[in-house]
């Protein structure tokens, strides 16, 4: 049997009724983000408004279930954005479907729908069988003359944009739509799954954003960790934004200011991992953040434990990452001075307090693990994705794999 008649096939699998015994979970995010102006560094890669074309975009999920509902985004729009259909499937090769699996969404009851300026639009429940770690396709079509304000930049995937209405498309003429690695509109994935079933959200900037990892090829740490966590019924979602901060708003909202949405509110979420701070200790001074005053320990160490209160209120655990080597980052671009002496110093004092602080469940010693033993202040060159600031996709799988599991998983 081919993969796709076997995915099929569990299509006809019926849908078990919700009940006390089941929850919904989230099972993939991306944090929204406003897109940026023409003048910042790095281009925003979507365009500024749509128009009569559909959004076609690809996402693993963790852990699977026979019902599915959508979540779109309009976070940072003001106005009103208006949605015509949008359709879920299983993904196949590139813009493609799986044959059978197309669903129609619905909002409630409606087939289309408006997303309030500053609001999510959740979708009615999807009939679909989808296993664990399944690529999910989500077509939204977009009829009238929309601002793209809110999207997520760095998806690492490729998502098509294709002219008219085209959610029931087998796949798309790709010769014909423009293409993008950004997310647009979709911001969470939920699965009905048993009540007992529980989350792990990663909350960080770049590195867990997985800007050094292969584009769809789902090899960032989080995706490995998933992969590990699967099994044991525990779902992953990775709320990174490259170029975020703890403390100040850069590329995405601060890590304080969208924890609610990004972490806390998203059902099923029990323990938060924290991979935060190198941004808030490099941007200051860059053409990032050309008058920007670097934080001091003290700030940073206020802000982990703000993080972490605001967590445990809600009965979650902590587990916090030490920030990796990044000496030499950005090479031959216009951020070289990312790295300085005086900036490695608050990176080495930070991660002391991370390590002996006792403030946290428990410590993911990132550094450690992914540092050149010869010149420590460095990632190790097999790690190393290049820029000698993100891991590539064998310093993502190390780091996944030195997670202790037996620390993410919430007793009932």
């Amino acid at each position: 049997m081919t993969l796709y008649a076997a995915l099929s096939a569990l299509l006809l699998a019926s849908a078990p009724a919700a009940g006390a015994d089941t929850a919904w979970l989230a099972s993939w995010s991306a944090s929204p983000q406003a897109v940026w102006s023409n003048d910042f560094i790095l281009p925003a890669n979507v365009p500024a408004r749509l128009h009569d074309q559909t959004v076609r975009q690809v996402a693993r999920v963790s852990l699977g279930g026979q019902r599915v509902r959508i979540v779109l985004s309009n976070a940072h729009g003001a106005t009103p954005l208006t949605i015509g259909a949008a359709t879920l499937a299983l993904a196949a090769e590139g813009s493609a479907i799986v044959p059978g699996s197309l669903r129609a969404m619905t909002f409630g009851g409606h087939s289309g729908a408006t997303i309030a300026p500053g609001a999510p639009l959740l979708s009615d429940p999807i009939t679909l069988g989808v296993p664990d770690l399944t690529r999910l396709a989500v077509s939204i079509h977009v009829p009238q003359d929309t601002a793209i304000t809110t999207f997520h930049w760095d998806g690492r995937e490729t998502a098509w944009i294709a002219p008219g209405q085209q959610t029931g498309a087998g796949s798309l003429d790709e010769t014909r739509a423009t293409s993008t690695t950004a997310r647009l509109l979709l911001s969470s994935i939920q699965v009905e799954a048993t009540a007992a079933t529980q989350a792990v959200a990663v909350i960080g900037d770049s590195i867990t954003d997985g800007a050094g990892a292969s584009l769809g090829r789902d090899t960032r740490w989080p995706d490995v960790l998933a992969e590990r966590l699967a099994p044991h019924g525990v779902a992953v979602i990775n709320a990174g934004i490259s170029g975020a901060r703890l403390l100040a708003d850069g590329m995405g909202s601060n890590a304080l200011a969208r924890l609610e949405r990004d972490v806390l509110g998203q059902p099923g979420v029990r323990t938060v991992m924290i991979a935060l701070g190198i941004n808030d200790i490099s941007w200051p001074g860059t053409a990032f953040d050309p008058h920007g005053r670097r934080p001091t320990l003290e700030a940073l160490t206020a802000g982990y434990r703000q993080l972490t209160a605001q967590a445990r209120s809600r009965g979650m655990r902590v587990i916090v990452a030490t920030l990796t080597p990044f000496e030499g980052a950005l090479p031959g671009t216009p951020l070289a001075d990312y790295y300085q002496p005086e900036k490695e110093a608050l990176r080495q004092r930070l991660n002391g307090w991370i390590r002996g602080s006792g403030s946290f469940d428990a410590v993911l010693d990132a550094d450690a693990l992914l540092r050149d033993p010869v010149h420590p202040s460095r990632l190790l060159p097999a790690y190393d994705s290049g820029d000698h600031l993100h891991p590539g996709d064998a310093g993502n799988r190390a780091l996944a794999e030195a997670v202790d599991l037996r620390v993410l998983i919430a007793e009932p």
